[in-house]
């Protein structure tokens, strides 16, 4: 399996916009970027070019759509950070995060629920 392609930040709000409206027209791909991100025409289709090169979209005959889910890619941005800050440890990214977040009890029964589909 293909390692999910980087996403930087400005790229993926581009990619919530696609996401949400796929397949687009690029040029109404355009529009809503400059609506939603503030970002002129050129840089629009700047983004568009970038990306399909790295694989993340495809733009053929002037419809944009993706080639990596947000799943996907919020997938190797955690794998990314808990690698990089964390040593590769989940369990220190978990105790990481509950330190500073406050977990409600029905996070908690939902995660435990996900920790138990997985020893299944």
């Amino acid at each position: 399996m293909m390692p999910t392609p980087k996403v930087f930040e400005s790229e993926y709000r581009f990619c919530l916009i696609l996401w949400a409206h796929e397949p687009i027209a690029s040029a109404a791909l355009a529009k809503l970027c400059k609506e939603e991100l503030g970002w002129s025409r050129t840089t629009t289709y700047t983004v568009i070019k970038r990306l399909g090169e790295r694989g993340v979209i495809k733009n053929e005959n002037a419809v944009v759509t993706s080639l990596v889910s947000q799943d996907e890619v919020q997938a190797a941005e955690i794998d990314e950070l808990v690698t990089k800050k964390f040593g590769g440890s989940l369990p220190a990214f978990i105790a990481a995060f509950t330190k500073h977040q406050k977990l409600s009890k029905e996070d908690v029964e939902s995660v435990q629920r996900l920790i138990d589909q997985y020893r299944e």
